[in-house]
């Protein structure tokens, strides 16, 4: 096949599908890899770097389309770019459904096959191709940066001649993979770490980093959904919750949020009540951002600072870190491509190619999407 690698035109889209590593890679595969000038630059990767290890680089955008069979990229294709792509192209990016209702009607038209990095199963034999939790990781461990420099505290303990500074007080709501990532961090840095998550399973994980886990008190662990994420709990959970986080909140320095359902709008978990119960200079990392977010103040891509406390809403925190992103990204996307192309067409009887298969031929194979867009093709 004729691999394309396009520039990302996203705002704040820093990372690249393919580094020089997956390149030589994907030519070793007895692929071509064409590169849109300059697509590498923001990760820090050179076009000459990329035709040292046996691409071609193209000038424009409208070439990579003309001349590939697959494009690679990390967000969806756009409007434009789906207008320009020819047509039965496969393409392989991030998806989420709810965000792309009003384009999925141009993959069908041009019968193109998408392949979602968005929605790899979670299995042990699809871990070293979920971009999700690579990128996951990334953005806890960065929260943790960023707003340790939003709050006006050490984060350590600290025993000088003028005194002793206790440490900053962290807590992290949602211990999937980026809380994970947050408590760790926070924990190197020396911060006293809480984390709260409605999967009662997750307590162990939380315990072994270093953190306490503080946790609302039922007889049930009706958080945990399919796959191990997080899914909607009751109302009667809802509220224990709230009351939990009310007290709890008042006491931190840094509140980090990583709360989502997939394919749902994130759920709000701190309440305009809470915001205004939090201590002056104390700040709030929504990860969630980009759905909605877990804070009633969240704005997506901006800083709100409400009566001194901080919320920091930005939406692509694995994007400040372009070069590792990128790394760890182009490696999820090759190692799904040496995967799937074993054979000349796709096998939908094995589960990561059935999973991560949006729309084959212009045919949704997707049952969620299915549904989402009214549509039994």
């Amino acid at each position: 096949m004729i691999i394309g690698i396009l520039k990302e035109t996203t705002k704040n889209e820093f990372r690249v599908s393919a580094n020089v590593e997956t390149v030589k890679k994907l030519i070793k595969l007895n692929h071509q890899v064409i590169i849109e000038k300059d697509s590498g630059l923001n990760s820090s990767i050179t076009d000459e770097e990329y035709i040292n290890a046996g691409a071609k680089v193209k000038n424009s955008s409208k070439e990579i389309f003309d001349e590939s069979n697959l494009i690679l990229k990390v967000n969806p294709l756009s409007e434009k770019e789906l207008d320009t792509i020819k047509n039965n192209t496969i393409c392989i990016s991030f998806f989420q459904i709810k965000d792309q209702i009003n384009n999925i009607n141009l993959y069908l038209n041009k019968n193109l096959t998408l392949l979602s990095m968005s929605h790899i199963p979670r299995t042990t034999l699809a871990q070293k191709m979920d971009a999700l939790s690579s990128q996951s990781n990334i953005a806890g461990y960065k929260a943790v940066i960023i707003g340790s420099n939003h709050i006006q505290t050490y984060m350590p303990l600290l025993m000088t001649a003028a005194g002793t500074i206790q440490p900053a007080k962290v807590l992290i709501l949602g211990a999937g993979v980026a809380g994970l990532s947050a408590i760790a961090t926070a924990k190197r840095l020396g911060a006293q770490v809480f984390a709260f998550d409605v999967r009662a399973v997750v307590k162990e994980q939380v315990e072994s980093l270093g953190a306490k886990f503080i946790e609302v008190e039922t007889d049930t662990d009706e958080g945990t959904g399919e796959g191990g994420y997080a899914k909607e709990v009751s109302e009667d959970y809802k509220k224990k919750q709230g009351e939990l986080l009310e007290q709890e909140i008042t006491k931190m320095d840094l509140v980090i949020t990583t709360a989502l359902i997939p394919e749902r709008p994130a759920p709000i978990l701190i309440t305009k009540k809470m915001v205004e119960s939090m201590k002056h200079g104390s700040t709030i990392m929504d990860l969630a951002a980009s759905n909605g977010g877990n804070c009633e103040f969240t704005k997506a891509d901006e800083i709100i600072n409400h009566n001194g406390v901080i919320i920091d809403g930005y939406c692509n925190l694995p994007s400040t870190m372009a070069f590792h992103a990128s790394q760890l990204y182009a490696k999820n996307i090759y190692n799904l491509i040496e995967h799937i192309y074993q054979e000349e067409t796709l096998n939908f009887e094995e589960e990561i190619t059935q999973g991560s298969t949006l729309i084959h031929n212009g045919k949704i194979m997707n049952d969620l999407m299915k549904k989402m867009t009214n549509k039994d093709s």
